[in-house]
Protein backbone atom coordinates (compact mmCIF):
# COMPACT_ATOMS: atom_id res chain seq x y z
CA UNK A 1 0.00 0.00 0.00
CA UNK A 2 1.07 3.59 -0.59
CA UNK A 3 3.12 5.11 2.21
CA UNK A 4 1.28 8.31 3.14
CA UNK A 5 1.70 10.56 6.14
CA UNK A 6 -1.07 10.16 8.71
CA UNK A 7 -2.29 13.68 7.81
CA UNK A 8 -2.84 12.45 4.22
CA UNK A 9 -4.57 9.20 5.10
CA UNK A 10 -8.33 9.71 5.02
CA UNK A 11 -10.55 7.56 7.19
CA UNK A 12 -14.27 7.03 7.69
CA UNK A 13 -15.16 7.76 11.30
CA UNK A 14 -18.94 7.71 11.08
CA UNK A 15 -21.69 6.34 8.85
CA UNK A 16 -25.32 7.43 8.64
CA UNK A 17 -27.74 5.27 6.67
CA UNK A 18 -31.40 5.76 5.82
CA UNK A 19 -32.15 2.80 3.60
CA UNK A 20 -34.70 0.17 2.59
CA UNK A 21 -32.70 -2.39 4.57
CA UNK A 22 -32.60 -0.40 7.80
CA UNK A 23 -32.22 2.89 9.61
CA UNK A 24 -28.69 3.31 10.90
CA UNK A 25 -25.56 1.30 10.29
CA UNK A 26 -26.30 -1.65 12.59
CA UNK A 27 -29.71 -2.43 11.10
CA UNK A 28 -28.54 -2.01 7.51
CA UNK A 29 -25.42 -4.12 8.01
CA UNK A 30 -27.36 -6.90 9.69
CA UNK A 31 -29.75 -6.99 6.73
CA UNK A 32 -26.87 -7.02 4.25
CA UNK A 33 -25.21 -9.98 5.96
CA UNK A 34 -28.50 -11.85 6.13
CA UNK A 35 -29.37 -11.06 2.51
CA UNK A 36 -32.64 -9.63 3.80
CA UNK A 37 -34.46 -7.68 1.09
CA UNK A 38 -36.08 -4.29 1.45
CA UNK A 39 -38.24 -4.84 -1.63
CA UNK A 40 -42.02 -4.74 -1.58
CA UNK A 41 -45.12 -3.30 -3.22
CA UNK A 42 -44.99 0.42 -3.94
CA UNK A 43 -46.86 2.42 -1.28
CA UNK A 44 -45.80 5.99 -2.08
CA UNK A 45 -48.30 6.30 -4.95
CA UNK A 46 -50.95 4.24 -6.73
CA UNK A 47 -49.12 1.99 -9.18
CA UNK A 48 -52.03 -0.33 -9.93
CA UNK A 49 -52.13 0.65 -13.62
CA UNK A 50 -48.38 0.25 -14.16
CA UNK A 51 -46.23 -2.64 -15.37
CA UNK A 52 -43.88 -2.17 -12.39
CA UNK A 53 -45.55 -2.13 -8.99
CA UNK A 54 -42.59 -2.97 -6.73
CA UNK A 55 -39.60 -1.04 -5.40
CA UNK A 56 -37.26 -0.76 -2.42
CA UNK A 57 -38.82 1.92 -0.22
CA UNK A 58 -37.61 3.29 3.11
CA UNK A 59 -40.52 2.35 5.34
CA UNK A 60 -39.38 3.29 8.86
CA UNK A 61 -38.24 6.89 8.34
CA UNK A 62 -39.89 9.67 10.35
CA UNK A 63 -38.46 13.02 9.16
CA UNK A 64 -39.73 14.84 12.26
CA UNK A 65 -37.24 12.83 14.29
CA UNK A 66 -34.47 14.84 12.61
CA UNK A 67 -36.03 18.15 11.47
CA UNK A 68 -38.70 20.45 12.85
CA UNK A 69 -42.08 20.34 11.15
CA UNK A 70 -41.59 23.60 9.29
CA UNK A 71 -38.32 22.37 7.81
CA UNK A 72 -39.95 19.07 6.86
CA UNK A 73 -42.69 20.93 4.96
CA UNK A 74 -40.16 23.08 3.10
CA UNK A 75 -37.89 20.24 1.99
CA UNK A 76 -38.34 17.28 -0.33
CA UNK A 77 -38.00 13.73 0.92
CA UNK A 78 -34.47 13.32 -0.49
CA UNK A 79 -33.25 16.28 1.55
CA UNK A 80 -35.07 15.11 4.66
CA UNK A 81 -33.32 11.74 4.40
CA UNK A 82 -29.94 13.41 3.78
CA UNK A 83 -30.25 15.51 6.93
CA UNK A 84 -31.23 12.41 8.90
CA UNK A 85 -28.19 10.54 7.52
CA UNK A 86 -26.00 13.47 8.50
CA UNK A 87 -27.29 13.39 12.09
CA UNK A 88 -26.71 9.63 12.26
CA UNK A 89 -23.21 9.91 10.77
CA UNK A 90 -22.04 12.61 13.17
CA UNK A 91 -23.46 10.71 16.12
CA UNK A 92 -21.72 7.56 14.93
CA UNK A 93 -18.46 9.50 14.64
CA UNK A 94 -18.97 11.06 18.08
CA UNK A 95 -18.33 14.42 16.46
CA UNK A 96 -19.74 17.92 16.73
CA UNK A 97 -18.75 20.60 14.23
CA UNK A 98 -17.04 23.25 16.33
CA UNK A 99 -15.56 26.66 15.66
CA UNK A 100 -16.75 28.65 12.64
CA UNK A 101 -17.14 25.58 10.42
CA UNK A 102 -14.69 26.87 7.80
CA UNK A 103 -12.73 23.62 7.93
CA UNK A 104 -15.78 21.41 7.41
CA UNK A 105 -17.77 20.76 4.26
CA UNK A 106 -20.03 18.35 2.40
CA UNK A 107 -20.29 16.66 -0.98
CA UNK A 108 -23.67 14.99 -1.43
CA UNK A 109 -24.80 13.44 -4.70
CA UNK A 110 -28.30 13.34 -6.13
CA UNK A 111 -29.53 12.30 -9.54
CA UNK A 112 -33.19 13.35 -9.63
CA UNK A 113 -33.27 15.82 -6.74
CA UNK A 114 -36.68 16.69 -5.35
CA UNK A 115 -38.68 14.32 -7.53
CA UNK A 116 -41.81 14.11 -5.36
CA UNK A 117 -42.03 17.88 -4.99
CA UNK A 118 -41.42 18.46 -8.69
CA UNK A 119 -44.17 16.06 -9.73
CA UNK A 120 -46.74 17.22 -7.20
CA UNK A 121 -46.09 20.88 -8.06
CA UNK A 122 -46.38 20.18 -11.77
CA UNK A 123 -49.65 18.32 -11.28
CA UNK A 124 -51.00 21.23 -9.24
CA UNK A 125 -50.00 23.69 -11.94
CA UNK A 126 -51.82 21.69 -14.60
CA UNK A 127 -54.88 21.27 -12.37
CA UNK A 128 -55.15 24.75 -10.82
CA UNK A 129 -53.00 27.02 -12.97
CA UNK A 130 -49.46 28.47 -12.80
CA UNK A 131 -50.31 30.87 -9.96
CA UNK A 132 -50.88 27.88 -7.69
CA UNK A 133 -47.36 26.46 -7.88
CA UNK A 134 -46.05 26.31 -4.28
CA UNK A 135 -43.40 28.97 -3.60
CA UNK A 136 -40.86 26.47 -2.28
CA UNK A 137 -41.01 24.29 -5.40
CA UNK A 138 -37.66 25.35 -6.86
CA UNK A 139 -35.63 25.33 -3.61
CA UNK A 140 -37.08 21.93 -2.72
CA UNK A 141 -36.32 20.32 -6.08
CA UNK A 142 -32.80 21.44 -7.00
CA UNK A 143 -30.33 18.58 -6.62
CA UNK A 144 -27.86 20.53 -4.49
CA UNK A 145 -30.35 21.11 -1.67
CA UNK A 146 -29.32 18.01 0.29
CA UNK A 147 -25.74 19.29 0.50
CA UNK A 148 -26.97 22.81 1.22
CA UNK A 149 -29.23 21.68 4.06
CA UNK A 150 -26.41 19.67 5.61
CA UNK A 151 -24.34 22.85 5.48
CA UNK A 152 -27.05 24.92 7.14
CA UNK A 153 -28.01 22.27 9.69
CA UNK A 154 -24.49 21.60 10.95
CA UNK A 155 -22.74 24.91 10.20
CA UNK A 156 -20.48 23.62 7.42
CA UNK A 157 -18.82 26.64 5.80
CA UNK A 158 -16.05 24.91 3.87
CA UNK A 159 -16.37 23.22 0.45
CA UNK A 160 -20.00 22.24 -0.18
CA UNK A 161 -21.40 20.95 -3.47
CA UNK A 162 -23.40 18.27 -5.25
CA UNK A 163 -22.24 15.52 -7.58
CA UNK A 164 -24.69 14.85 -10.39
CA UNK A 165 -23.26 12.04 -12.54
CA UNK A 166 -26.10 9.53 -12.36
CA UNK A 167 -25.41 6.18 -10.71
CA UNK A 168 -21.70 6.84 -10.13
CA UNK A 169 -22.33 10.06 -8.22
CA UNK A 170 -22.39 8.76 -4.64
CA UNK A 171 -19.08 6.98 -5.12
CA UNK A 172 -17.59 10.06 -6.75
CA UNK A 173 -18.85 12.26 -3.91
CA UNK A 174 -16.93 10.18 -1.36
CA UNK A 175 -13.83 10.02 -3.56
CA UNK A 176 -13.80 13.77 -4.21
CA UNK A 177 -14.45 14.59 -0.56
CA UNK A 178 -11.57 12.33 0.46
CA UNK A 179 -9.29 14.22 -1.93
CA UNK A 180 -10.34 17.52 -0.32
CA UNK A 181 -9.31 16.19 3.08
CA UNK A 182 -6.13 14.60 1.73
CA UNK A 183 -4.85 17.86 0.22
CA UNK A 184 -5.57 19.73 3.45
CA UNK A 185 -8.49 21.89 2.31
CA UNK A 186 -10.78 20.60 5.08
CA UNK A 187 -10.49 18.76 8.38
CA UNK A 188 -13.93 17.14 8.16
CA UNK A 189 -16.10 16.30 5.17
CA UNK A 190 -19.56 14.78 5.10
CA UNK A 191 -19.95 12.82 1.88
CA UNK A 192 -22.45 10.53 0.22
CA UNK A 193 -25.71 10.64 -1.65
CA UNK A 194 -29.45 11.09 -1.24
CA UNK A 195 -32.24 9.97 -3.55
CA UNK A 196 -36.02 9.67 -3.28
CA UNK A 197 -37.04 8.87 -6.82
CA UNK A 198 -39.77 6.29 -6.26
CA UNK A 199 -42.41 8.33 -8.08
CA UNK A 200 -44.88 7.62 -10.83
CA UNK A 201 -42.81 9.52 -13.42
CA UNK A 202 -39.48 7.87 -12.63
CA UNK A 203 -40.90 4.35 -12.38
CA UNK A 204 -42.61 4.87 -15.74
CA UNK A 205 -39.48 6.36 -17.26
CA UNK A 206 -37.16 3.58 -16.18
CA UNK A 207 -39.69 0.97 -17.18
CA UNK A 208 -39.88 2.53 -20.64
CA UNK A 209 -36.14 1.80 -20.89
CA UNK A 210 -36.90 -1.84 -19.99
CA UNK A 211 -34.39 -1.81 -17.13
CA UNK A 212 -36.77 -2.53 -14.23
CA UNK A 213 -37.83 -5.96 -13.09
CA UNK A 214 -41.55 -6.70 -13.49
CA UNK A 215 -41.62 -9.63 -11.05
CA UNK A 216 -44.43 -7.95 -9.12
CA UNK A 217 -45.60 -11.14 -7.41
CA UNK A 218 -42.16 -11.84 -5.90
CA UNK A 219 -40.59 -8.48 -5.02
CA UNK A 220 -37.98 -9.95 -2.69
CA UNK A 221 -36.72 -12.25 -5.47
CA UNK A 222 -37.04 -9.78 -8.34
CA UNK A 223 -33.54 -8.26 -8.39
CA UNK A 224 -31.10 -10.99 -9.48
CA UNK A 225 -27.62 -9.62 -10.25
CA UNK A 226 -25.43 -11.98 -12.32
CA UNK A 227 -28.19 -14.58 -12.50
CA UNK A 228 -29.15 -16.16 -15.81
CA UNK A 229 -32.77 -15.16 -15.10
CA UNK A 230 -32.03 -11.50 -14.29
CA UNK A 231 -34.48 -9.06 -15.83
CA UNK A 232 -33.62 -5.67 -14.38
CA UNK A 233 -33.26 -3.83 -11.08
CA UNK A 234 -35.68 -2.45 -8.53
CA UNK A 235 -35.72 1.29 -8.02
CA UNK A 236 -34.67 2.20 -4.51
CA UNK A 237 -34.44 5.27 -2.30
CA UNK A 238 -31.82 6.01 0.32
CA UNK A 239 -29.49 8.48 1.92
CA UNK A 240 -26.00 7.64 3.10
CA UNK A 241 -23.52 10.08 4.62
CA UNK A 242 -20.04 9.21 5.84
CA UNK A 243 -17.73 11.36 7.96
CA UNK A 244 -14.22 11.69 6.54
CA UNK A 245 -11.21 12.93 8.51
CA UNK A 246 -7.42 12.73 8.33
CA UNK A 247 -6.07 9.75 10.26
CA UNK A 248 -3.99 11.85 12.61
CA UNK A 249 -6.95 14.02 13.59
CA UNK A 250 -9.18 10.98 14.09
CA UNK A 251 -6.60 9.38 16.37
CA UNK A 252 -6.10 12.56 18.39
CA UNK A 253 -9.76 12.78 19.27
CA UNK A 254 -10.15 9.04 19.84
CA UNK A 255 -12.64 8.65 17.02
CA UNK A 256 -14.00 5.24 16.03
CA UNK A 257 -12.35 4.35 12.72
CA UNK A 258 -14.42 2.26 10.33
CA UNK A 259 -12.05 2.05 7.34
CA UNK A 260 -9.66 4.03 5.17
CA UNK A 261 -10.37 5.51 1.75
CA UNK A 262 -7.12 4.28 0.27
CA UNK A 263 -7.68 4.86 -3.44
CA UNK A 264 -10.02 6.44 -5.97
CA UNK A 265 -10.44 6.01 -9.71
CA UNK A 266 -12.64 7.91 -12.13
CA UNK A 267 -13.12 7.33 -15.88
CA UNK A 268 -15.69 7.51 -18.69
CA UNK A 269 -16.59 4.94 -21.34
CA UNK A 270 -17.29 7.47 -24.12
CA UNK A 271 -19.44 4.72 -25.60
CA UNK A 272 -23.25 4.90 -25.24
CA UNK A 273 -25.98 6.91 -23.53
CA UNK A 274 -27.35 3.93 -21.55
CA UNK A 275 -25.28 0.78 -22.10
CA UNK A 276 -21.79 0.24 -20.69
CA UNK A 277 -18.83 -0.50 -22.92
CA UNK A 278 -19.29 -4.23 -23.57
CA UNK A 279 -15.52 -4.69 -23.42
CA UNK A 280 -15.42 -3.25 -19.90
CA UNK A 281 -12.43 -1.05 -20.71
CA UNK A 282 -13.67 2.11 -18.98
CA UNK A 283 -14.50 0.42 -15.70
CA UNK A 284 -11.30 -1.60 -15.86
CA UNK A 285 -9.34 1.64 -16.19
CA UNK A 286 -11.11 3.10 -13.14
CA UNK A 287 -10.23 -0.01 -11.12
CA UNK A 288 -6.60 0.27 -12.22
CA UNK A 289 -6.54 3.95 -11.26
CA UNK A 290 -7.95 3.19 -7.80
CA UNK A 291 -5.26 0.53 -7.33
CA UNK A 292 -2.51 2.97 -8.40
CA UNK A 293 -3.85 5.63 -6.05
CA UNK A 294 -3.88 3.15 -3.18
CA UNK A 295 -0.48 1.71 -4.06
CA UNK A 296 -2.14 -1.71 -4.16
CA UNK A 297 -1.61 -4.77 -6.34
CA UNK A 298 -4.43 -6.94 -7.70
CA UNK A 299 -3.60 -9.70 -5.23
CA UNK A 300 -4.16 -7.22 -2.36
CA UNK A 301 -7.88 -7.08 -3.16
CA UNK A 302 -9.98 -9.47 -1.10
CA UNK A 303 -13.49 -8.37 -2.00
CA UNK A 304 -15.37 -6.42 -4.65
CA UNK A 305 -18.77 -4.84 -4.03
CA UNK A 306 -19.96 -4.80 -7.62
CA UNK A 307 -22.25 -2.32 -9.32
CA UNK A 308 -24.33 -5.40 -10.17
CA UNK A 309 -27.32 -3.71 -11.75
CA UNK A 310 -28.88 -6.98 -12.97
CA UNK A 311 -28.97 -5.77 -16.56
CA UNK A 312 -28.32 -8.09 -19.48
CA UNK A 313 -25.41 -6.07 -20.92
CA UNK A 314 -24.10 -4.55 -17.69
CA UNK A 315 -23.34 -7.56 -15.49
CA UNK A 316 -21.14 -9.44 -18.02
CA UNK A 317 -19.28 -6.23 -18.90
CA UNK A 318 -18.55 -5.64 -15.20
CA UNK A 319 -17.17 -9.15 -14.67
CA UNK A 320 -15.06 -8.68 -17.80
CA UNK A 321 -13.75 -5.37 -16.43
CA UNK A 322 -12.76 -6.98 -13.12
CA UNK A 323 -10.86 -9.67 -15.00
CA UNK A 324 -9.09 -7.13 -17.20
CA UNK A 325 -8.06 -4.89 -14.31
CA UNK A 326 -7.02 -7.57 -11.84
CA UNK A 327 -5.99 -10.35 -14.21
CA UNK A 328 -8.22 -13.33 -14.95
CA UNK A 329 -6.28 -15.68 -12.66
CA UNK A 330 -6.67 -13.28 -9.74
CA UNK A 331 -10.28 -12.39 -10.56
CA UNK A 332 -11.49 -15.97 -10.42
CA UNK A 333 -10.39 -16.11 -6.77
CA UNK A 334 -11.76 -12.72 -5.69
CA UNK A 335 -15.04 -12.66 -3.77
CA UNK A 336 -17.69 -10.52 -5.47
CA UNK A 337 -21.22 -9.62 -4.47
CA UNK A 338 -23.88 -7.05 -5.33
CA UNK A 339 -25.99 -5.67 -2.52
CA UNK A 340 -28.41 -4.00 -4.97
CA UNK A 341 -30.34 -7.26 -4.83
CA UNK A 342 -31.67 -6.19 -1.41
CA UNK A 343 -31.54 -2.38 -1.24
CA UNK A 344 -32.38 -1.69 -4.87
CA UNK A 345 -30.83 0.86 -7.16
CA UNK A 346 -31.05 4.24 -5.44
CA UNK A 347 -29.42 6.03 -8.37
CA UNK A 348 -26.92 8.62 -7.08
CA UNK A 349 -27.21 7.37 -3.50
CA UNK A 350 -26.41 3.78 -4.37
CA UNK A 351 -22.64 4.15 -4.59
CA UNK A 352 -22.53 5.75 -1.15
CA UNK A 353 -24.63 2.96 0.37
CA UNK A 354 -22.41 0.34 -1.24
CA UNK A 355 -19.22 2.09 -0.14
CA UNK A 356 -20.51 2.05 3.45
CA UNK A 357 -21.34 -1.66 3.24
CA UNK A 358 -17.90 -2.31 1.75
CA UNK A 359 -16.30 -0.43 4.65
CA UNK A 360 -18.24 -2.59 7.11
CA UNK A 361 -17.07 -5.70 5.24
CA UNK A 362 -13.39 -4.85 5.68
CA UNK A 363 -13.93 -3.74 9.27
CA UNK A 364 -15.84 -6.87 10.32
CA UNK A 365 -14.16 -9.30 7.90
CA UNK A 366 -17.56 -10.51 6.73
CA UNK A 367 -18.75 -10.44 3.11
CA UNK A 368 -22.44 -9.94 2.30
CA UNK A 369 -23.93 -12.31 -0.28
CA UNK A 370 -25.64 -11.52 -3.55
CA UNK A 371 -29.25 -12.36 -2.75
CA UNK A 372 -31.27 -14.26 -5.36
CA UNK A 373 -28.20 -15.44 -7.26
CA UNK A 374 -29.22 -19.04 -7.89
CA UNK A 375 -27.88 -19.81 -11.38
CA UNK A 376 -24.84 -17.78 -12.39
CA UNK A 377 -24.94 -16.66 -15.99
CA UNK A 378 -21.94 -18.26 -17.77
CA UNK A 379 -21.10 -14.78 -19.08
CA UNK A 380 -20.71 -13.65 -15.44
CA UNK A 381 -18.72 -16.62 -14.18
CA UNK A 382 -15.25 -15.10 -14.13
CA UNK A 383 -15.24 -14.23 -10.40
CA UNK A 384 -15.93 -15.93 -7.05
CA UNK A 385 -19.55 -14.97 -6.36
CA UNK A 386 -20.61 -14.82 -2.71
CA UNK A 387 -23.93 -16.65 -2.68
CA UNK A 388 -26.30 -18.16 -0.18
CA UNK A 389 -24.91 -16.68 3.03
CA UNK A 390 -22.38 -14.19 4.33
CA UNK A 391 -18.79 -15.36 4.19
CA UNK A 392 -15.99 -14.71 6.70
CA UNK A 393 -12.84 -13.55 4.96
CA UNK A 394 -9.49 -11.92 5.69
CA UNK A 395 -9.84 -8.73 3.63
CA UNK A 396 -7.21 -6.02 3.76
CA UNK A 397 -8.53 -3.96 0.86
CA UNK A 398 -11.83 -4.07 -1.02
CA UNK A 399 -13.21 -2.27 -4.06
CA UNK A 400 -16.59 -0.61 -4.45
CA UNK A 401 -17.57 -0.18 -8.12
CA UNK A 402 -20.15 2.16 -9.65
CA UNK A 403 -21.19 2.87 -13.23
CA UNK A 404 -23.71 5.45 -14.41
CA UNK A 405 -25.82 6.38 -17.40
CA UNK A 406 -23.64 8.14 -19.95
CA UNK A 407 -20.64 5.95 -19.21
CA UNK A 408 -19.41 7.33 -15.87
CA UNK A 409 -17.24 4.96 -13.79
CA UNK A 410 -16.10 5.50 -10.21
CA UNK A 411 -14.17 3.11 -7.97
CA UNK A 412 -13.12 3.34 -4.33
CA UNK A 413 -10.40 1.22 -2.75
CA UNK A 414 -11.38 0.82 0.91
CA UNK A 415 -8.88 -0.64 3.37
CA UNK A 416 -8.85 -2.21 6.81
CA UNK A 417 -8.96 0.32 9.64
CA UNK A 418 -5.41 1.67 10.12
CA UNK A 419 -5.25 0.51 13.75
CA UNK A 420 -5.28 -3.00 12.27
CA UNK A 421 -2.35 -2.33 9.89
Amino acid sequence: MRDRADSERVVITGVGLVSPIGMGRDAAWASALAGRSGAGPITRFDSSDMHVRIACEVTDFVPEDFMDRRAVRRNDRFTQMAVAAGHLALADARLEIDGDGRRAGAVVASGVGGAETRESSHERMLREGPDRVPPMTVPATVANMAAAQLSMTFGLRGPVWCQHVACAAGTQAIGDAAEIVRRGDADVMLAGGAEAGITRFWIAGFDAMRVLSRWNDEPERAARPFDVARNGFLLGEAACVVVLEPLDRARRRGAPIVAEIAGYGLTADAHHITDPDPDGDGLAAAIEEALRDAGAEPQDIGYVNAHGGASQPGDPAEVLAIGKALGEDVATKIAVSSTKAIHGHALAATGAVEAALTAFAVQDQQLPPTANLEDVDPACAGVDHVVGAARPAAVGTALSLSSGLGGHNAVLAISRPPDHD
